[in-house]
């Protein structure tokens, strides 16, 4: 099934149903992509599993051997476009290594994140709709939501700390408006095409909304943030 995140933010591994060998792994990878690709061109409703099988190079058969139904197989396919579209945040902005100040951190993370989007528009539309009826995805994408939340108020909180950011500013509420304002502003450039904008105008000037908010100063500090990741 792939990486999860608890609720409280910790990496949570689902082991069952997970093949045992390497082949059969292989073979659930490679229905998950072919999924993947059906669903992008037909649609949740109109996806077939002989298409799924077809794509992954196995029966009709050797589908039900790895997954119960194309409800499971998308859960799957929307658990990994989750993984992909927050990479972002614990790659970039979170990542304890780096040398470069919070609105870099941001500015870079924005555009992976867009870039991202902008890749996988269509199949992002496609979970936004299933999840308004499938309760076991739509529970599933809100456990991810309030994790990477707690993640990025940590991080927050502890820049708070320093004295990087708005003490005013409640950690949560302020994660969760800044994630939703990111996503919201794709979903009109890229998917519904309401925006015109290029990908630079759009990272330049969400990152300075973000920024701004925050009240993060334009250079970078001395002053360390060790325990969110970010310095």
């Amino acid at each position: 099934m792939g990486r999860r995140l608890s609720a409280d933010g910790g990496e949570k591994i689902a082991v069952a149903d997970r093949p045992r060998s390497r082949k059969g792994a292989q073979t659930r990878a490679r229905l998950v992509e072919a999924a993947k690709a059906v669903f992008e061109t037909d649609g949740f409703l109109d996806a077939r599993i002989t298409d799924i099988a077809e794509g992954a190079g196995v029966s009709h058969g050797s589908f039900y051997h790895y997954f119960d139904s194309k409800e499971q197989v998308f859960r799957e396919v929307a658990d990994a476009l989750d993984d992909r579209m927050n990479a972002p945040l614990s790659d970039v902005i979170l990542v304890a290594s780096s040398n470069a100040s919070p609105r870099e951190r941001i500015r870079e993370g924005n555009r992976q994140f867009m870039l991202s989007y902008q890749r996988d528009a269509r199949l992002i539309s496609e979970v936004e709709q299933v999840s308004r009826y499938d309760e076991q995805l739509k529970a599933e994408r809100r456990t991810h939501l309030q994790a990477y939340g707690k993640q990025l108020s940590a991080t927050i909180a502890e820049m708070q700390a320093v004295g990087l950011v708005d003490r005013t500013l409640d950690p949560i509420l302020t994660s969760h408006a800044i994630g939703a304002m990111v996503t919201r502003f794709a979903d009109l450039w890229l998917t519904q095409g309401i925006v015109e904008c290029t990908l630079d105008e759009a990272v330049d000037q969400l990152s300075r909304l973000v920024g701004n908010a925050l009240r993060l100063p334009d250079v970078p500090s001395e002053k360390p943030v060790r325990a969110a990741g970010v310095r």
